[in-house]
């Protein structure tokens, strides 16, 4: 995921240093798309298109009422979203995903089913996830992110002590916090993170927990290749807020 490096303008001294956020995604555009994502991406993707807005019930951005509202980062080709959308027509499924290759996968699926409770971003899911309101998210996935192999690129991993801040504040009490990935590097990288953060519990209480995956958790099309490794499944709730 790519991420804006910050810079300053020698221009003029006198003026701050204008920052901007490193990107945590990889490419925007893939292959070119065919005459039916074109045509998808005119007609389908602006009814499903989310414009986050500050302490918005997320709930309110979908059309038919939903009880609760889940967030996943980096759908890829939507195979995960779409399948949580039509096992849970109660729960409004947000994804963001930048690759516009991975949309168009995903509008050609929604082209021909009846889902309503799917809504999508094509930017940064930090604009989402700034702006939600505190114990607004049921459950939240981030499975096959880009594990960013060298050393010096590291921070642009999603998973950071100042995100997990960010999630444990957006998540319900309870709420179940979902990371997969073949990368054994990353894993170990996000364990690290996770089982330090106080806001988080793992579920798992032995090696069959995180080998096998879950029957409520369908498998990507990345999965499928497999190109690092065996995957891991990671489970985490959100602990009980305490009183200040």
């Amino acid at each position: 995921m790519l991420l804006r490096m910050r810079y300053s303008v020698p221009a003029d001294p006198a003026r701050r240093p204008e920052r901007h956020r490193r990107h945590l995604f990889g490419r925007r555009k893939g292959p070119k798309l065919s005459a039916r994502q074109l045509q998808l991406r005119e007609t389908l993707l602006p009814q499903l298109l989310l414009n986050p807005r500050k302490d918005r019930d997320p709930r309110e951005y979908f059309a038919n009422p939903v009880d609760d509202v889940w967030l996943e980062v980096g759908y890829g080709g939507g195979e995960h979203l779409l399948w949580q959308a039509k096992e849970h027509p109660n729960v409004g499924m947000i994804g963001a995903e930048p690759y516009v290759s991975g949309t168009a996968k995903l509008l050609s699926k929604l082209g021909t089913e009846r889902v309503t409770n799917v809504r999508l971003y094509e930017d940064d899911a930090r604009d989402i996830i700034d702006v939600l309101p505190d114990d607004s998210i049921g459950r939240f996935f981030i499975l096959f992110p880009d594990p960013w192999h060298k050393t010096r690129h590291h921070k642009r991993r999603f998973i950071q002590n100042e995100m997990l801040d960010q999630i444990a504040r957006i998540l319900k009490p309870g709420a179940e916090f979902r990371f997969a990935s073949d990368d054994a590097g990353y894993v170990a990288f996000a364990l690290e993170r996770l089982m330090a953060h106080a806001a988080f519990i793992w579920t798992a209480l032995g090696p069959a927990d995180w080998n096998t995956r879950p029957a409520d958790w369908p498998p990507t099309r990345y999965e499928t290749k497999e190109l690092h490794g065996p995957p891991a499944f990671l489970r985490f709730v959100r602990t009980a807020r305490t009183a200040p």
